[in-house]
């Protein structure tokens, strides 16, 4: 591992009652479950063993409030840390969708009034531009959404955004995004909080 390149840590938002249930979730503002809450609270627990630079947080709701119950009050809201926008998919079940859209994922489309994975990830390279291009000392963290944060390491590792496909998620999880020999690797990934 480099020393001197800033590590990007992950930390997907607590559990809401639609990414327990399995609902797409992006714009609609879903509250934090009970459950969610005390998440939050364990990943303040870990991260506060540890020093950043900078911090990052998605403006929904659910992220915000992940960031001020683990310690981050401050974060700085970031849109494009916003988690897809689903479109005509919001709220439904993947299952539902693939019976309407035969073969449907949400890394190969059709999203109907959505982002496509192209803007996604357009979205992503922006904010690991803004991560790595501040002349701040430091690692970073960020507050974000499952779908999101997965296009964001595939990205950072230099694959195509549909590649998150490959990282499973779970809520309140840490992952660190780092470096080996001045190249750019998945240190740790789905750390439960």
């Amino acid at each position: 591992m480099s020393d001197t390149e800033p590590r990007i840590w992950l930390a997907r938002h607590g559990e809401t009652e639609w990414s327990r249930d399995g609902r797409h979730t992006g714009l609609t503002e879903v509250p934090l479950t009970d459950l969610g809450r005390i998440q939050a609270e364990a990943l303040g627990s870990r991260l506060t063993r540890h020093r950043f630079a900078l911090v990052l947080t998605s403006p929904r709701s659910r992220a915000t409030e992940t960031a001020r119950l683990a310690g981050f009050a401050n974060a700085v809201t970031d849109p494009d840390l916003t988690e897809w926008d689903y479109g005509a998919l919001e709220g439904r079940r993947t299952a539902e969708i693939a019976a309407e859209f035969p073969g449907w994922s949400i890394w190969t489309g059709p999203w109907p009034g959505g982002e496509t994975i192209d803007q996604v990830s357009a979205r992503a390279d922006r904010v690991l531009a803004r991560c790595l291009g501040l002349d701040v000392n430091g690692d970073r963290l960020i507050f974000g959404h499952g779908h999101m944060l997965r296009v964001l390491a595939a990205r950072w590792l230099g694959l195509a955004g549909k590649s998150g496909a490959l990282f499973g998620l779970s809520t309140a999880s840490l992952s660190v995004l780092g470096w080996e020999h001045d190249r750019r690797i998945i240190e740790t990934w789905n750390v439960p909080g």
